[in-house]
């Protein structure tokens, strides 16, 4: 796929008539996956099975920016465009994708009971979730770095792939969650752990590889389909990279969570799913750009170049970094509720319908991370994910969460409220 101009590129080979096969056909490529991660969790450890499961969601997300940084390599004044892509991606997921995680569960559990428990509940994470969370700390920190020297070669894609390997040697170190617990997984997983033997494995992976087939044959036309339709409604490039090509791209994504986020048991994960996507954004897709921004530098220029940020680029970084460093230390409670949903979602809309505010949405995301930083000091709120981290990498998971012993449960059509 050329994506040198979208609008040209969507007016070329697109047709909006595509998205009347492509789309049905995403969505069943989303569920397959999610189907595929539920059941897997049973055998690895779910983060590892959601670390999967974000590869395979981020795929389009990675076709889209390597192309982008190729032409970028040789006509560097589409540099921007590179850093829009990456920099909307991030803010997407975390602005909208974790607030319609929020809202999806709480009115769902709602409906399941409507007088249990509190009106607007949090999503409580489980302790194991603790190292997605502080996961994102690593590649922020030094991604900071990055920004303030302006520009990053293939020795900081090297340090950020090595961060995210990291980051999936922890994850490893968690058990697989007990098949008893497999009750309230959907049919289709359960039906792959009902396998014995090495059957149950290879319906699992069957799973993975149906959904990332179908994928990777959809996702193209999809684009174009979509893009196609964008181009005409006379949308701006810089636009469309940031915002309508990342929505997109992730559109599996959303499927999948908001899925799980329907279901009261799985909404953590859904929320899990989307940080470790962020984690795989911070480090293996932003190494990705200096990679093939070189590249592409040397193949038609005959040198190696490093990827450079213009002021505008830094602004938009330093923005997206602020928004994520919030992000982890709302998290850092390990429950996400109402008033965190709502605030990220209404920061996000305010810079995305008036981007003359940005600036001002810098300021406010610093401003909320140190008051909650102060809350923390002032043990005014808990700071549970240090400490979880801590005893999951020790795989201490035999004490009880006070959180969830202290809350009322019931069963409704056999999942947990």
């Amino acid at each position: 796929m050329r994506l040198k101009v979208l609008a040209p590129l969507a007016a070329a080979g697109g047709s909006a008539l595509a998205a009347l096969w492509t789309f049905p056909a995403l969505l069943a490529s989303a569920f397959l996956v999610a189907w595929g991660a539920e059941a897997a969790q049973f055998l690895i450890s779910q983060g590892l099975a959601l670390a999967l499961l974000a590869w395979l969601q981020t795929l389009p997300e990675f076709a889209v920016e390597a192309v982008i940084a190729w032409d970028a390599g040789k006509e560097p004044a589409r540099a921007q465009l590179a850093i829009a892509n990456l920099t909307g991606a991030i803010r997407l997921l975390l602005g909208f994708g974790w607030p319609l995680v929020y809202w999806v569960h709480a009115l769902a559990r709602r409906r399941a009971a409507p007088a249990a428990g509190p009106r607007l509940p949090p999503i409580v994470l489980e302790r194991e979730h603790a190292v997605e969370v502080l996961g994102l700390i690593p590649p922020l920190l030094y991604f900071g770095v990055i920004v303030a020297k302006g520009w990053f070669g293939a020795w900081d894609a090297c340090v950020l792939i090595a961060l995210y390997a990291g980051y999936l040697a922890l994850l490893a170190r968690n058990p697989p969650h007990a098949l008893e617990h497999a009750k309230d997984a959907p049919a289709a997983s359960r039906w792959a752990l009902s396998r014995h033997g090495w059957r149950r494995p290879a319906a699992i992976g069957g799973l993975f590889a149906a959904g990332g087939a179908l994928l990777l044959v959809t996702v193209h036309p999809f684009l174009e389909s979509m893009l196609a339709v964008a181009a005409l409604l006379g949308i701006s490039q810089f636009f469309m990279v940031q915002w309508v090509a990342p929505f997109l791209s992730e559109f599996p994504e959303m499927v999948s969570t908001v899925t799980w986020a329907r279901r009261v048991t799985p909404a953590p994960l859904a929320l899990m799913n989307l940080v470790s996507s962020n984690i795989n954004q911070w480090t293996v897709l932003a190494a990705m750009i200096p990679l093939v921004f070189g590249y592409s530098h040397w193949h038609h220029f005959g040198s190696w170049s490093a990827f450079h940020f213009d002021h505008a680029q830094r602004l938009e970084l330093g923005l997206t970094l602020l928004q994520t460093g919030l992000g982890v230390l709302l998290l850092a409670t390990m429950e996400f509720g109402a008033i965190a949903a709502g605030l990220l979602f209404v920061l996000w809309i305010a810079q995305f319908l008036v981007p003359e505010w940005r600036g001002a949405v810098a300021w406010t995301y610093g401003g909320w991370m140190g008051v909650l930083a102060l809350l923390f000091i002032a043990r005014r709120l808990p700071l549970r994910a240090p400490g979880y981290f801590w005893d999951t990498v020790r795989r201490k998971h035999d004490r009880p969460d006070p959180r969830r012993a202290a809350r009322p449960t019931g069963k409704r059509n056999g999942e947990d409220y």
